[in-house]
């Protein structure tokens, strides 16, 4: 057993092969560890989180070289069916990379029984192992960003369905029309640990992309609300996410900048996980149907309120009080990327495993906000709360092009890479590109990080502010809607003091790593 520091919060138990992770996350689940608060389990490896104010890493090394293992019992489980049309992106290479021909990878996909091994990367994602062994292929060496719902996939000796769009980097060998994540049914996920999978080939056309139903928006309530008349590049309902449940592959999600988050709920007397707007890069107009109490922090451009009086400049990082018909204008910030609105008693919409968060990757939670969107203000709760006007102190957000250092733990991977690369990694300035997003930043350097270790690494838990680097050498930086899982090597991970910063850094922003101490394993 080998535990490696994955954050610091958070420790990486890596053991023999697939049987044994299975066991150990069985009997992690039987019998709970002190302070550890969740549980991420992968081919070889089961991901802790836990609470630094609980428990500490090395006492959880102590707790974890106690436990017996052994593997996990097979079940007969429930045999599922997924019908396949086999004509994705990647069969034709696929078959090359094999010395195959394309029927003959389909007659391989279609041939075999799979299980569900362990789930994760996103909600309904299962992990199938137990195929044709002759279908072994590498990741792809850069990951696509968009990856149609219903694709299925292979990397290294597992098989895969998308279970709706998102970034990916499994080979693409066809495309099913079943529903792999549905919250209409009872079980939202179609495959759970333990079924037994068959692919068999599709007959006719394809139905076109799979829909899968999302939670309905809550009955309009009485009372005051918020009409959106102009929705920004990208305006989201953000709380403080829904941690906890990666067992059904669901990341945390929530606000990415949650100090912002908490300040906007302060100021108008909230809780501090109160749903908010997530506001990124300005642009944001709401009207007040009612009287309302709002705020807004973080990365705000210019303000303005306007009414039947006229229009007028109001200031950030204070509570606003709006008349039924009058409009807040937020505009694009000079610096940083996201701010948030929050308003007294918080914004209602559909609690989804105990968020309202919008999580883009899975799709679960309210939609994005579009013109003519109206949400409703919650009702107010029994007692008072106090509104806090007293002010914070105030913060600098990064512009484009200014350098910003981030603390980095090194780990879980880092000695997968060469001792050059992790002095690349802090003496390189690396810039944010266009195409990060709210799953991740995607970096580009100069050089690239070189590896030590250049075969494929089995899918392992990843946690927010994960530093993963494909084969490209590219690195990606986690952020709150990124993948449970992943196969590409993770160099180091962000400090959780710097990641509401990371979540505020716009394209064209350089970045610097700092590591707070060299790279060690817990136990080996």
């Amino acid at each position: 057993m080998r535990v490696l520091p994955a954050a610091d919060d958070a420790v990486l138990v890596e053991v023999d092969d697939l049987g044994q992770a299975m066991a150990l996350h069985a009997s992690l689940v039987a019998e709970p560890l002190r302070g550890v608060v969740e549980l991420v389990p992968g081919a070889r490896t089961v991901l802790l989180r836990y609470e630094p104010a609980a428990v500490t890493a090395e006492r959880l090394v102590e707790f974890l070289r106690a436990r017996t293992l052994g593997t996990a019992e097979a079940s007969s489980g429930t045999l599922v069916e997924i019908p396949v049309h086999y004509d994705g992106d990647d069969l034709a290479e696929v078959a090359a990379i094999l010395g195959l021909s394309e029927r003959e990878v389909v007659e391989r996909h279609t041939g075999t029984e799979y299980r569900v091994a362990f789930t994760g990367f996103a909600p309904g994602f299962a992990y199938l192992s137990g195929g044709d062994p002759a279908l072994d292929v590498p990741r792809r060496a850069t990951p696509r960003t968009r990856i149609p719902a219903g694709s299925v996939g292979l990397a290294g000796t597992f098989s895969g369905v998308y279970p709706r769009e998102s970034p990916g980097g499994w080979q693409l060998i066809g495309v099913t029309d079943v529903p792999m994540w549905d919250l209409s049914r009872e079980t939202p996920a179609l495959l759970q640990p333990g079924d037994r999978v068959r692919f068999v080939e599709a007959r006719g056309a394809r139905r076109g992309p799979v829909r899968t139903a999302d939670a309905t928006s809550p009955a309009a309530a009485e009372g005051p609300t918020l009409e959106v008349r102009q929705a920004g590049i990208q305006s989201l309902v953000q709380d403080l996410g829904r941690a906890g449940h990666a067992s059904l592959g669901v990341s945390p999600s929530g606000a990415l900048d949650r100090r912002s988050l908490r300040e906007a709920n302060r100021l108008v007397g909230n809780e501090a996980g109160a749903a908010g707007i997530e506001v990124a890069h300005g642009g944001l107009v709401v009207v007040s149907r009612g009287v309302t109490e709002v705020a807004v922090t973080g990365a705000v451009g210019e303000l303005r309120l306007v009414s039947a009086a006229g229009e007028s400049a109001v200031l950030p990082r204070r509570a606003i009080a709006l008349e039924d018909g009058e409009e807040l204008h937020i505009g694009a910030p000079a610096r940083g990327v996201r701010a948030y609105l929050a308003v007294r008693h918080g914004l209602e919409a559909e609690v989804v495993l105990g968020s309202r968060s919008t999580d883009t990757l899975s799709g679960l939670g309210p939609p994005a906000l579009a013109p003519g969107t109206r949400l409703s203000v919650r009702r107010a709760a029994r007692g008072i709360r106090v509104v806090d006007t007293a002010q914070s102190p105030e913060r600098s957000f990064p512009a484009p092009s200014e350098l910003v250092v981030l603390d980095v733990v090194l780990g879980p991977r880092s000695d997968w890479f060469t001792h050059d690369a992790l002095e690349l990694l802090q003496r390189q300035e690396w810039h944010v590109t266009p195409r990060s997003n709210r799953v991740g930043l995607r970096l580009d350097g100069a050089q690239p990080l070189e590896r030590t270790v250049h075969g494929e690494l089995p899918s392992e838990g990843t946690v927010t502010g994960a530093i993963q680097v494909p084969a490209d050498g590219q690195p990606v930086l986690f952020l709150a809607d990124h993948p449970l899982t992943g196969g590409y090597p993770v160099i180091g991970a962000v400090a959780s003091h710097h990641l509401d910063l990371a979540g505020q850094l716009p394209a064209g922003c350089r970045v610097r790593f700092r590591a707070l101490g060299p790279f060690h394993a817990f136990a080996d």
